[in-house]
């Protein structure tokens, strides 16, 4: 068990671990504003707008986002299989918050990053 898996279980009513840590990981975040720009998506249209994503991690990613209720993945009988992944409701009420957040990261990256190299460069 991995330290964020061992917080869920020692706080299981604490929705900031619970919740938020589960959407707003580095993956999840890009895999949510990358469907939300496009209503449906198949796996390996996500896995190339996404270029840095292994698919082991995509995978994980979407399994985690439709477990919560997020996503939802829809499987088609075809040969090969087509599987398309959409926003649910719940997914697109988050969506707003979201975008502010990404909002806010846009808005202030330049000052963070170079509060970043002045910290470096006077400890």
């Amino acid at each position: 068990m991995d330290k964020k898996e061992i917080l869920n279980a020692t706080f299981p009513d604490c929705p900031v671990r619970n919740v938020i840590s589960r959407i707003t990981d580095k993956w999840s975040l890009l895999v949510l504003y990358t469907l939300e720009q496009q209503d449906v998506l198949r796996f390996n249209d996500l896995w190339r707008q996404i270029p840095d994503i292994s698919q082991k991690m995509l995978t994980s990613t979407l399994r985690h986002l439709e477990n919560d209720g997020i996503i939802s993945r829809e499987t088609f009988a075809e040969v090969p299989p087509k599987v398309e992944y959409r926003l649910t409701e719940r997914g697109k009420s988050l969506m707003p918050h979201l975008d502010a957040l990404l909002s806010w990261g846009m808005e202030h990256f330049e000052d963070v990053i170079n509060d970043r190299k002045n910290h470096l460069i006077n400890r």
